[in-house]
């Protein structure tokens, strides 16, 4: 009986203390994480809507996919940095390799790390692009007296084509070239990064 009280003694206690710190972290970074997204989707909507209109359809065409490449890319880091060996990092930091230490603090942040890459730039990619695609779609209808509806289809297939297209070939070549991903990412990052 006194085994069976001092049990459920210490597992309530323990059951109290880990799921608060844990909360804790949760919570800020939900915060910062949607913070984040609704800053950069308001940039990135800010390109589709005001500058695209308004700029030449060459361009027009060149910014989406220059959105869609991104979502690619960023894709592609956010899987490399969950598959990568963290041991290769490790020793390259010891060497005080540049990057090295800040590649080991994404590998342990991975979660984080993926979230952002994969779901805020990525899919914001792919909203912005999507959307950007339907007025590139009008302009296209309305400059050369083409059927609207057949044309924003056709947008629309052409950009969900490369997007989806794009991520699978950049998954699998993420997963197979993880560290060197990884590495050419925080070579780049490390320029502007400072402790």
């Amino acid at each position: 009986m006194k085994n069976k009280k001092y049990k459920e003694k210490y597992a309530s206690k323990a059951s109290k203390k880990v799921p608060k710190t844990k909360q804790l972290v949760n919570k800020k970074w939900v915060i910062t994480i949607s913070l984040l997204t609704f800053l950069i989707s308001m940039f990135f909507s800010f390109i589709g809507e005001v500058i695209i209109p308004n700029a030449e359809l060459i361009i027009s065409i060149i910014l989406v996919f220059t959105f869609i490449v991104l979502g690619i890319i960023f894709d592609m880091i956010g899987i490399s940095v969950t598959v990568a060996d963290d041991k290769t990092f490790n020793s390259m930091a010891t060497k005080k390799i540049r990057g090295a230490s800040l590649a080991v603090r994404f590998i342990r942040n991975a979660d984080k790390v993926s979230s952002f890459c994969n779901d805020v730039i990525g899919d914001i990619c792919g909203i912005v692009s999507g959307s950007t695609g339907i007025t590139i779609a009008l302009i296209i209808s309305e400059k050369f007296k083409f059927p609207s509806l057949i044309v924003s289809l056709l947008m629309t297939a052409v950009i969900a084509s490369l997007t989806i297209g794009g991520k699978a070939v950049g998954k699998s070549f993420a997963i197979n070239k993880s560290n060197a991903i990884l590495y050419r990412f925080v070579q780049f990052i490390s320029i502007f990064y400072r402790r």
